[in-house]
């Protein structure tokens, strides 16, 4: 049995859920953000736009750096031989976008195979910032009294297949979920809310980001993607960023609008 999660936070409870031996054996983390960023070659090796595009999100200094030309064409070609290794296939998923798009993911990368395709369950059923729960959002011991395994029928695994054929092929660069169903928009949206939550006057860089996050329904906006838009609208001329990157290569920093 593969038991699947989407990213390094969500380990601890998933792994206190199903023992030190099935972690051992079968606990896989795929740390790719999909809900940002270009996904139409997502699942062709080598990845090249996906991995640039993450290039240019990570900041400058922030050490270590993932290998994002090796890690991204890795996990592509994993996914696209999982159906052949003939073994279950549980997908661990919350309220996160990320984490209903590796659902998606893996659903279409097993469609047609005869592979069982398992889901558990962790969140509300929508993304409000709100009530959203994300599988690292669980206590341990709180996740091991939820978790109810379930099958993923024909019916639904052809439904989360198509979704993820249409993520690739829509051009969005940001995914948001909600109630089932995914939407795709460009950066304008966040774009915005950085330049509302801007002032006149200087004001923490990472203030200002932790007002977006608050606000951001339908998807997890992270310090490093929000960190990643505010030093492109300060390429464009739209905010100005000022101080010394401290911790994460931006905890120092200012900001304020350009007059």
């Amino acid at each position: 049995m593969w038991h699947l999660v989407c990213g390094d936070n969500a380990v601890a409870g998933v792994s206190h859920v199903i023992g030190p031996e099935a972690t051992e054996a079968g606990l896989r983390v795929l740390r790719d953000d999909l809900a940002v960023g270009p996904l139409g070659d997502v699942d062709a090796p080598s990845c090249a736009a996906r991995a640039a595009f993450w290039r240019g999100v990570w900041p400058a200094g922030v050490t270590p750096v993932p290998d994002f030309e090796a890690d991204l064409p890795a996990d592509a070609q994993w996914l696209a031989d999982l159906a052949r290794q003939q073994r279950p296939v549980t997908v661990w998923h919350g309220d996160s976008a990320s984490e209903q798009l590796l659902l998606a993911r893996v659903a279409n990368a097993l469609e047609g195979s005869g592979v069982a395709l398992i889901e558990v369950a962790c969140g509300t059923g929508n993304s409000w910032v709100q009530s959203r729960k994300a599988v690292a959002m669980h206590a341990p011991q709180a996740l091991l009294e939820l978790a109810n395994p379930q099958p993923v029928g024909p019916e639904r695994l052809a439904e989360l297949a198509a979704q993820w054929r249409a993520a690739v092929t829509d051009g969005g660069l940001i995914h948001r979920w909600q109630t089932g169903a995914f939407s795709a928009e460009d950066y304008q949206s966040i774009d915005a809310a950085l330049l509302r939550h801007a002032r006149a006057e200087p004001q923490p860089l990472a203030r200002v980001m932790a007002e977006v996050m608050a606000r951001c329904d339908g998807f997890f906006a992270t310090d490093f993607f929000l960190f990643w838009r505010a030093r492109e609208l300060a390429g464009s001329g739209q905010l100005v960023l000022g101080g010394e990157p401290g911790d994460h290569g931006y905890s120092g920093l200012q900001v304020r609008r350009s007059s």
